[in-house]
């Protein structure tokens, strides 16, 4: 009789020697059924603060719901086993070990989540900006933890790893509201440049894309040898950059024609036999 209920309250488990059976797989059970739904309830908490942050971006969000349910698995999980009767202590130096070995492995992989974990918690950028990236210039498609997708202005699509991201110089053209457009102009000597500022003044005035509660900048840069090089800086959104670019290139030089303004062009005089060439 000794021998039965000696059975009956130990048993081996996957090598594992439980004794009182039954209760450690009610209390197993039970860990489980309450650790699930703990998970669930943290989880939709968090979203619903998440949401009331207008600002967050969506990846980002995302990206921290993943890391909480990760975390509480992993917690959950080591739970069990303790109530298993499973060496913890054990279990964590062979996975660190075994970490260590695949970190070395994977040493530029983890370079590049490492840098998409830096972009999503920065956030130099977002999806839709337009940024260049060392030699690379176009707007943001998609941000993950490896890779950071780019379309061009001529629609090529360009992926670039994070880790070079992370580390790269990056100029984010549509992240404040304006911009300043700057361009320049040549004018001959011969031409009133007075006359030629006032022009310009003019056309930004009439421009109905370009900003009126910051004034123009126009003036001389420059005397090159062959012409007066101007200035003209003028403010707009952010989203009107190249219609107002296109359109103030293309006003300012027809205002000059009709006002009889040259613009100088490169020329070279050839003398052969005494005659000279242009």
């Amino acid at each position: 009789m000794g021998d039965l209920m000696k059975v009956d309250n130990e048993m081996d488990l996957f090598g594992m020697h439980i004794v009182d059976p039954w209760a450690t797989m009610i209390r197993l059970a039970v860990i489980i059924l309450i650790g699930m739904m703990l998970i669930t309830i943290l989880l939709a908490v968090i979203r619903r603060v998440l949401k009331r942050i207008d600002a967050l971006d969506d990846l980002l969000a995302s990206f921290t719901i993943n890391t909480v349910r990760t975390i509480c698995i992993i917690v959950l999980i080591a739970m069990c086993l303790d109530t298993l009767g499973v060496n913890i202590g054990t279990i964590v130096a062979v996975l660190g070990a075994a970490g260590a070995a695949i970190a070395l492995a994977l040493k530029d992989s983890l370079a590049n989540v490492a840098g998409g974990l830096m972009v999503i918690i920065t956030q130099p950028f977002r999806k839709g900006d337009l940024i260049n990236i060392g030699e690379y210039r176009g707007r943001v498609m998609e941000i993950d933890l490896f890779l950071t997708t780019l379309r061009t202005l001529n629609y090529q699509t360009i992926t670039i790893p994070n880790g070079l991201v992370n580390t790269s110089i990056l100029v984010n053209e549509t992240r404040e509201e304006i911009r300043r457009v700057d361009l320049t102009f040549g004018i001959s000597y011969d031409s009133d440049v007075a006359r030629a500022k006032e022009i310009m003044r003019q056309v930004c005035k009439e421009a109905e894309l370009v900003l009126d509660e910051r004034e123009p900048v126009i003036g001389v840069n420059r005397n090159d040898d062959s012409a007066v090089v101007l200035d003209l800086m003028a403010w707009c959104r952010t989203e009107d950059y190249f219609n107002t670019q296109y359109y103030l290139l293309e006003k300012v030089r027809e205002a000059f024609d009709e006002a009889g303004i040259t613009i100088p062009y490169p020329h070279m005089v050839v003398q052969t036999n005494g005659k000279e060439h242009e």
